[in-house]
């Protein structure tokens, strides 16, 4: 008895969440956090360079700028205007993000000056020939996935926490993700996606993160190796600017023949 009431007594010490909830309600609590602390910035711009590489090194370099607008309770608005190569400048692309359903979305051809609408139900389909899919692009609503938590860990020194994620979204390219988040940010620092198959397939990282606003915490680099290909991306972001006044009417259609 003398053993058992000292630890008895520790247990009264700790919190309660700390050994009641499940793995998936600790991984669920972990996402639902880092969502939270992510909310109302509203809208905001930035430019991407975005530099593919193939098996053999080789590069090639895209520019584009996005505008994103915030919403509530469903994913987020976006346009994608491509400003380089030549063959592509004045292409935009825009899209509506959903959690389980398929987005819905737009491109404007320069060329023949009209809004196609396109089929959206792959989200796996690779984006712009990069190694990032549509999906990884989209906003990443914490009801796109179901979680379990693994363990506290570090990763390059920072503390972390180490989840995985399914994807609920029937379509998804991916069986599984595993996860990495910082422990002070509650922004990922890792992601490692598995297949359908469940054989390993890319690897992102996030470096360089800058706080905005005095909150809101965005990389400014993203690498995406392919595993199964050899090939690689980087998507190097800048000149991010927040509250840029957008409202809906900036994100429809007609929309798309007015960027420039």
């Amino acid at each position: 008895m003398k053993k058992i009431v000292p630890v008895l007594a520790l247990l009264t010490l700790l919190p309660f969440s700390a050994y009641s909830q499940t793995p998936a309600e600790r991984g669920y609590g972990i996402a639902k956090k880092a969502d939270e602390l992510d909310v109302g910035w509203q809208d905001f711009t930035a430019n991407i360079v975005m530099t593919l590489r193939n098996k053999s090194g080789n590069e090639s370099v895209r520019k584009n700028r996005v505008r994103t607008l915030e919403v509530a309770g469903d994913g987020d608005k976006s346009i994608i205007l491509f400003d380089s190569p030549a063959d592509i400048k004045g292409t935009a692309f825009l899209s509506y993000t959903h959690i389980l359903k398929p987005d819905d979305q737009w491109l404007f051809l320069p060329a023949l000056k009209r809004v196609k609408r396109i089929s959206s139900s792959n989200k796996s389909g690779p984006f712009m020939g990069s190694e990032f899919a549509y999906e990884d692009i989209s906003s990443q609503e914490v009801d796109k996935f179901s979680y379990k938590y693994i363990k506290d860990t570090e990763i390059d020194g920072q503390e972390a926490f180490l989840i995985e994620r399914f994807p609920e979204y029937r379509k998804s390219g991916y069986s599984k993700q595993i996860v990495w988040i910082d422990k002070a940010m509650y922004q990922p620092l890792k992601v490692v996606f598995y297949d359908r198959k469940n054989s390993k397939l890319k690897t992102l990282t996030y470096h360089e993160y800058n706080q905005y606003l005095d909150k809101y915490w965005r990389s400014s680099r993203l690498e995406m190796v392919n595993h199964q290909t050899g090939k690689s991306t980087t998507l190097a972001w800048k000149d991010y600017k927040f509250k840029n006044g957008y409202t809906d009417r900036d994100f429809d259609k007609n929309s798309l023949k007015r960027m420039r």
